[in-house]
């Protein structure tokens, strides 16, 4: 006589709950051998064993539920050549994936060990400057680089701009709200004089700045919120208030670093006390 097993019984030899043998149920996976009417027990029979075998198998290799079924439908308890090599294929590219999001974490995590390990904020008097100054709307933050090393730097080259060391530039972001492309941005050099202005090039006085809060950022440009959620926090907590411009000073960038997690840019933000 054909052995049945009840759904207890067969759940136990298998290792596999009764919950999860009542959905294989449902969806069409592994239907009992036989049902009573009248209780509503289930019954498998020991061929069945096989089949959910199969199933388990096919899970550890990445198969969902419903392509199983469809090999199962096929009459076959395992996949055909062109299905295992859609599933290496499948396999390769969540790796490459999983690859880049490993390396994001990582850089994540550098990002934040920088800046547990230096000082986050400083509280400095920037002085009164003149700076050589361009400012234009550009596609997107990425093409910033660019624009100065082929407009403006030839551009205060040719109008004989003298820079006094270390150097010191930085930009304002003119946008009254975020935009990732149509960047009104302004670009500034501090110079040791006036110049005559040109289509390219106007010549301004930065007045003296008494209190600006600064901070160091590490790492590409499309972070600084990061750094502005920081800022801001300790400029609320230490009681002052915004006055002007922020100020974006790049120290290492693309133009010396290769990868952006080496970036350093200063973030200065004028404040006065509330």
């Amino acid at each position: 006589m054909k052995q049945k097993l009840k759904i207890g019984e067969f759940s136990k030899l298998m290792q596999v709950t009764v919950k999860t043998l009542r959905h294989y149920e449902q969806r069409g996976l592994l239907v009992p051998d036989e049902v009573d009417d009248a209780s509503g027990y289930r019954f498998y029979s020991l061929s069945q064993m096989q089949r959910l075998g199969s199933i388990r198998t096919l899970k550890d290799l990445g198969f969902s539920l419903e392509e199983i079924k469809d090999i199962f439908e096929e009459q076959n308890h395992m996949p055909d050549i062109d299905q295992l090599t859609g599933k290496i294929q499948q396999c390769e590219a969540d790796i490459r994936m999983l690859q880049r999001r490993r390396e994001r974490l990582v850089n994540v995590l550098n990002s934040q060990k920088h800046l547990k390990e230096m000082d986050k904020f400083t509280i400095e008097t920037l002085p009164a400057i003149i700076v050589a100054s361009h400012r234009e709307t550009i596609e997107n933050y990425e093409a910033l680089g660019m624009m100065c090393v082929n407009v403006i730097g030839p551009e205060m080259q040719r109008l004989g701009c003298k820079c006094p060391p270390p150097g010191y530039c930085f930009t304002i972001d003119h946008n009254e709200e975020y935009s990732p492309t149509g960047v009104d941005i302004e670009y500034c050099e501090q110079v040791e004089e006036m110049g005559e202005d040109s289509a390219i090039i106007q010549f301004k006085q930065f007045d003296e700045v008494p209190t600006a809060i600064c901070m160091k950022h590490y790492g590409p440009y499309d972070r600084f919120y990061q750094s502005y959620t920081l800022l801001y926090k300790y400029i609320e907590e230490q009681g002052y208030a915004i006055s002007g411009h922020a100020r974006y000073v790049y120290v290492d960038g693309i133009w010396n670093q290769d990868d952006p997690e080496k970036w350093l840019s200063i973030i200065q933000v004028p404040v006065r006390k509330a």
